[in-house]
This record gives C-alpha cells, structure tokens and sequence, in this order.
C-alpha cells in the first residue's frame, strides 16, 4: 500500500506540474485559428542550375524556414509539396506584400575590388569573398554619431580570405554590395586581421530596420535557387476565432457526454475512469505546450479522437474486471487480471493506431500532420493514464477488501450468487487470477 501511495504522489505532483504549464505557456495556434497568410513557392531554373534536385529543395526549404523564423513569426510551416513547390503558412500576417518580398530576396552579398574599365572609370571586379563565408551578422552603431550598421563576422575560411584581400587592397578601395547594390566602398589603410568587418551604409548610415532587414537576410543566408510566388491566400483571423469556440464546445459537449456514459454504466469505476481523463487531459495539453505542439483544426480533432481511444482502454479494462468479478475472483485478484488480460487488447489496437499516424505524418500534407501528431500524443499517453493512473486509483479505493456492494460495479447480486469463492493463501501476493 506504501508504493501505492507513492505513486499516487508522483501521479498528482505530474498533474500540478501539467496545470502550472499550462498556465504558464502560451498556446501556438495554427494558420486556421489565428489567421495569416498562405503562400505558395516554386523553385526556378536558370543558366548556372539548369534542373532542380532534392538536394536542392532541401537547401531551399532550409534557407526559406530560417528567413521566415527572422521575421520574428512563430509556428510557421514550411513544407514540400511535389518536386519543386514549397507550402509556406504564416500566422498573424495578412498583408502577404511584406513576407513576399522578403522570402524571394536573394541576400547575395559581395566584396569586390576596384578595376579600370574600357573608358578609364573605375569598375568592380568580384574578390570570391561573399556572403557564404560569414559565420554571423548583427546589428551595431558607431560609438561617435550612433549611426546604425551592419556588423560582420567571418567563419575561418572567410576570415583568411578577408585578411589576404585588405592586405592587396591596402591604399585602395574595397567594395561591398548586397543583392547588386553598392552598400560602401571604404579605403583600406592597413591589413585587418581577426575576420571582422562593417558595413556602414555611406552618408547617414542605415535605418534600423533597414540594417535589421540585412542582418535577418544575411544570417538566413542566400538562396540556393529563384523562388517565385505562384499563390497566396489570406485566413482571415474572424474564421479562426469561430472554429476555436465551435471546437470548444464540441470539446466539452464530447467529454461530457462519455464522463456521463461512464458513471451510468460503471457506476465508482467509471467515475475513477473521469478522474483519470481529466488527468489525460491535462498532461496532454501540457505536452502540447511543452514540445510544443501548434494546434490547428485537425489537430484538436486528433486530441479529441484520442479521448475517445483513451476512454476505449477504460472500458475493456473495466470489462475484464467485470468478467473475473463473474467467475469468483476476490476483488483484488479481479482487478490485476483485468488490466493483465486487457493489456494485449489495448496495447496491439494503440500499436496500430500509432504505425497508422507515422505513416500518416511521414507522408501526409501540413493538415495531416497536425492530426498525427496529436493523435500520436494522445494514444501514448491514453496508455499510461488507463495502465497507471486507473490502476491505481482502483487499488487505493478498493484495496484488497471483498466484493461487498456489486452494484458500485453495475453488477447485479444474482450475476454473482451462484460462482464459487475463491481464497488466496496470501492475498497480497495474489497474481492476476491464478488461484490455490
């Protein structure tokens, strides 16, 4: 009984952990809910990459998650769809003018160096020293006037080739440009060392939002190929709201609806059964929290499914006991056969359903995924809140006492009178129905 206890403890120390977290942590809800935009990208050819690889796609959905995470937009989806299309949801933004612009730049930076053209005017010839050699940029302001610039950091390579070129070019000029335009071009007074460089901005230096914007670019780093928006559309944040209330009610009325089956049925089992779904609940929502989970529409018709499945576990174990109850079992034998002869049952049907949600989460579109993996969540932990959470509270309200009121089970006195009555010859050590 000691252990039973404890692990009660633990049980209710996890719960309150699950409601300080949900508290606590805010919900990331979908496209559908919140509202933003959706965007439709498609890889473009040109001269130097006639043909568009996986390898490819893989750099360009890379380069396009990490600009978009720039932005400061949480939860955003960005995901492949067919050989050369990305899918890419944003929410909270509706104006999809300022995400276009800023997924499809191409955030080429260049140094280059000073040449002599045809007429005698001074040209810029590429040093191989880009923006593929940084390691990482930010935002600065110099000391004197507060101006704001970019500042540079090189990565090794980047760094040797930096130092090697302000040595060549001591006395002259040397060139930046971003996306083909000529940002500075300061005079080298002496080699720089260290893989360290400023952009200024010329007179007047930058906007902070401009030198926030190159930062936020160059750190994404550039793309691998041309994309071109093929579609956009706009969820309007009205919708959203709607199907999180409707989702809301659908919610309550479900849960509801089987707390209500479950007392009239099972009588005290199923009340301990509602007991350990709210239990579920919490910890399921908390995971969700945690990971965490963006809930959209279809993943709240997966978490509500697998209430449902977690219920499921409930009833056959309650079945079983029911069963044993029937055959002469004392009470405490009854209840460890049932969960023992249960098992199988509910472990095979929630191994399935989850092979089902990987596949589905492997190969399905963004949708489909959101109700994997709610699913997936929820079958998991369905298994620990029916295997432990209802095991225990059985033990700790019926004990090892004997079988005195049948109708707390919705059993009748007559489905039991006429069995034998079976007796252990050490009750604590009775083992899911083998009897003397």
């Amino acid at each position: 009984m000691r252990n039973k206890l404890i692990l009660f403890w633990i049980i209710m120390a996890i719960t309150l952990a699950g409601i300080f977290i949900i508290y606590k942590k805010p919900t990331s809800l979908g496209l559908d809910l919140v509202g933003g935009s959706r965007l439709m990208l498609e890889a473009q050819t040109s001269d130097a990459v006639p043909k568009i690889t996986p390898e490819i796609m893989d750099s360009l959905q890379y380069a396009i998650e990490n600009r978009v995470n720039a932005m400061g937009v949480g939860e955003t989806i960005v995901q492949r769809v067919g050989l050369k299309r990305l899918l890419v949801e944003i929410p909270n933004i509706t104006d999809t003018s300022k995400a276009k612009e800023f997924i499809g730049q191409t955030a080429q930076l260049e140094f280059k160096r000073p040449i002599l053209g045809e007429n005698g005017e001074i040209a810029w010839e590429s040093t191989g020293l880009t923006g593929k050699d940084l390691k990482k940029s930010l935002v600065g302001s110099t000391p004197a006037t507060g101006e704001w610039m970019v500042e540079l950091e090189f990565n090794a390579q980047g760094a040797q080739k930096f130092s090697d070129l302000t040595k060549e070019l001591t006395g002259k000029q040397m060139a930046i440009f971003f996306n083909g335009k000529l940002q500075s071009a300061p005079r080298v007074n002496e080699q720089i060392t260290g893989g360290r460089a400023q952009i200024t901005g010329g007179e007047g230096g930058f906007e902070y939002t401009e030198a926030k914007e190159m930062v936020d670019l160059l750190n994404a780093g550039a793309l691998p190929v041309g994309a071109e928006v093929i579609q956009e559309e706009s969820v309007g944040p009205t919708l959203g709201l709607d199907s999180i209330n409707k989702s809301k009610v659908a919610g309550i009325v479900g849960v509801s609806a089987v707390m209500l089956f479950m007392i009239l049925y099972y009588r005290v089992l199923g009340l301990i059964s509602c007991f350990a779904l709210l239990i579920y609940c919490i910890l399921n929502f908390a995971i969700f929290k945690i990971i965490p989970v963006t809930l959209t529409l279809t993943g709240i018709a997966g978490f509500i499914l697998s209430i449902g499945m977690a219920i499921d576990a409930n009833i056959l174990i309650f079945e079983r006991t029911k069963e044993e109850l029937k055959m002469g079992r004392s009470l405490y034998t009854a209840i460890n056969s049932g969960f023992d002869r249960a098992f199988t049952s509910i472990f095979d049907s929630n191994v399935s359903t989850i092979m089902t949600c990987l596949i589905l989460y492997y190969f399905g579109a963004s949708m489909v995924k959101g109700f994997a993996l709610t699913l997936i969540i929820g079958v998991c932990l369905s298994m620990f809140s029916a295997i432990t959470v209802t095991k225990n509270f059985m033990h700790l309200i019926f004990g090892s006492n004997e079988l005195k009121y049948p109708q707390l089970f919705g059993l009748k006195k007559e489905d039991i009178e006429n069995t034998f009555v079976a007796q252990e010859t050490k009750r604590e050590k009775a083992k899911f129905g083998v009897l003397d």
